[in-house]
């Protein structure tokens, strides 16, 4: 265990965990929300440094992450735990293992059988270099719940002149934020929904704190792109990708909107996968909005995972089956009309 980096002593040996915005206040003994984080008389301790339990090396266009570093590849760690409980979890395996007691990560699967493995903030960076890749990814189940370990890495990645990404549910505090921000060069974030109601039924949380760390990331220089996750009778009305769209279009029109498929999973089996033309309904609308660059995720679909020129409509990065076909000049302009881009090439 290593004691966490924010949070707050109060009396009787309780503390106030200072991360995210559930605002825990734990007491001796016990754990956060996301189940990760301990009181030990009176000082607050994370659980899991150092124990990974998902490590690969992915496209960063799987992040999704489409106009940062596009064509390279990305070593993807992830730390068990969350501090959402969403319902319809893609990855609730690793993400909701440390909710439980039945073993010393705290979850009803084997950490064996799940592949954990120690590994220090050296080896990451190690392993990033020796497979060259330009940057790694914090993602799969939720970074801040696992802050200090990604925070040592990061550090020392960016010494080593490596980018770090966070893919992220944005919950959070704007201290844990602003600490990290010498370090963290690009966050997916997630905007689930564009109603409380949504979030507080399916996630265990507010939206307030998310939308006001897409507003603040952005202001603070960091790169963001933003996924939505369209669950079928959940959050799929017309409405509500309006709301989106134009919510992301008046932070900048440039922001990348990924509208993501979703597959039944965790406490929505009984959930029909999203058919396309509820997605295409929302490509739309984003398009409408204002929206220079919006994508459709997780199917196969090549006109609407291609970026085009906002101005001139060029054919600028094609992807095929993360086959990445990149058509720019130097300096990330459009080759047919000049436009300047907001796309960091390699």
């Amino acid at each position: 265990m290593k004691e966490a980096y924010l949070y707050e002593k109060l009396d009787n040996n309780l503390v106030k965990c200072q991360l995210c915005n559930q605002g825990c206040v734990i007491k001796p003994e016990g754990r956060g929300l996301c189940g990760v984080r301990e009181n030990n008389e009176g000082t607050l301790f994370t659980r899991t440094y150092g124990k990974i339990i998902a490590l690969a090396i992915d496209p960063i266009e799987k992040k999704p992450l489409f106009h940062f570093l596009p064509g390279s590849n990305t070593l993807s760690l992830a730390l068990a735990g969350c501090n959402f409980k969403c319902s319809f979890c893609q990855n609730s395996d690793i993400s909701q293992l440390t909710k439980s007691d039945e073993n010393e990560l705290g979850g009803p699967a084997s950490p064996t059988s799940l592949g954990v493995q120690d590994l220090s903030p050296e080896a990451i960076v190690q392993m990033a270099i020796e497979n060259n890749c330009p940057s790694i990814s914090y993602t799969y189940t939720e970074p801040t719940v696992f802050f200090e370990f990604a925070y040592d890495t990061a550090k020392i990645a960016h010494e080593r002149g490596l980018k770090n990404i966070f893919v992220t549910n944005g919950y959070m505090t704007e201290k844990a934020l602003r600490m990290i921000r010498p370090y963290l060069d690009a966050m997916n974030i997630d905007l689930k929904s564009s109603s409380n109601e949504y979030y507080r039924k399916h996630c265990g949380a507010r939206i307030e704190p998310v939308k006001n760390n897409i507003k603040l990331a952005r202001k603070m220089g960091i790169w963001v792109e933003v996924t939505t996750l369209v669950v079928p009778k959940e959050n799929d009305t017309l409405s509500e990708f309006k709301s989106i769209a134009k919510f992301i279009s008046d932070l900048g029109q440039d922001i990348p909107w990924h509208i993501s498929r979703f597959y039944p999973a965790y406490q929505m089996k009984d959930h029909e996968i999203t058919p396309e033309e509820t997605l295409r309904k929302a490509y739309e609308i984003g398009k409408k909005s204002g929206l220079n660059y919006v994508y459709i995720g997780n199917i196969n679909d090549e006109k609407t995972q291609t970026t085009y020129c906002p101005k001139c409509g060029e054919n600028l990065i094609r992807r095929v089956n993360y086959q990445i076909f990149i058509n720019l000049k130097k300096g990330e302009k459009c080759p047919k009309c000049g436009k300047k881009l907001r796309i960091l090439t390699k």
